[in-house]
C-alpha cells in the first residue's frame, strides 16, 4: 500500500482521544471508528443504545466473547481497506480498544500504521469525564469503566506500546501543536 499512512489515536476514557481524532477529521482526513461498528450491529439486531451507554458496553463485551476478539478489528480492517482502494492516502482510527485489536493491526498494515496515545493525568482525566456534555460519569462509575475497559478489554496494550505520546494536560491547542509535531514527523 504505497504512500498510505494511518494512525490510530488510543487512550482511556477522557483523555482527549475524541478532540484529536475530530482534529483529523476537521483536515479532511477520514476515520474508521471502532464503536461505529458496534453501533452498526446493534442496530442491525435490533439492540437499543441507551443514554447511559450501558447496552453499548455490554454488547461490546459479549460480541468480543462471543465473535472472537478480533470481530471488532476485522470490521475496521474492512472499512479501512475501502477507503484505500477508493484511493484514501491518510486514515485515522478511532477507538482502539484491546490488545487483540493493536496486535491485529500491526501485521494487517505493517509500515503504515502508527499509534499515538493520549494520556493525561487520572484526576483530570475523570474531571473532564465528570463534564463532558454527552454521557458525563461519576466518579464511581468512571472508575468502573476504567477498571472494565482494562480487564475486560485488555485496553492498556495499545496505550503501553503506542509508537507517540502526547500529554495532554493544556488547552486543546497546546494538544493540537503537539499532534501536529508527530504528523509532521511521521510525513502524515
Amino acid at each position: 500500500m504505497k504512500d498510505v499512512k494511518i494512525v490510530a489515536i488510543v487512550g482511556m476514557s477522557g483523555s482527549g482521544k475524541s478532540v484529536a481524532v475530530d482534529y483529523l477529521t476537521e483536515k479532511g482526513i477520514p476515520k474508521v471508528y471502532f464503536g461505529g461498528m458496534i453501533y452498526k450491529e446493534m442496530e442491525r439486531r435490533g439492540i437499543e443504545r441507551t443514554e447511559d451507554g450501558e447496552s453499548e458496553k455490554h454488547f461490546r463485551e459479549m460480541i468480543r466473547e462471543t465473535e472472537g476478539k478480533d470481530w471488532v478489528v476485522k470490521q475496521v480492517i474492512d472499512e479501512t481497506h475501502k477507503l484505500i482502494e477508493a484511493g484514501q492516502k491518510r486514515i485515522v482510527l478511532d477507538g482502539v480498544y484491546s490488545w487483540t485489536e493493536y496486535k491485529t493491526l500491526k501485521h494487517e498494515f505493517p509500515g503504515e500504521l502508527t499509534f499515538i496515545a493520549i494520556v493525561v493525568q487520572k484526576k483530570l482525566r475523570h474531571k473532564r469525564v465528570a463534564v463532558r456534555p454527552d454521557r458525563p460519569f461519576n466518579a464511581k462509575e468512571i472508575q468502573e469503566r476504567d477498571r472494565s475497559e482494562i480487564e475486560n478489554l485488555e485496553k492498556g496494550g495499545p496505550i503501553a506500546m503506542a509508537d507517540y505520546y502526547i500529554l495532554n494536560d493544556g488547552s486543546i491547542k497546546d494538544m493540537h501543536e503537539k499532534l501536529d509535531v508527530i504528523l509532521k514527523e511521521i510525513e502524515f
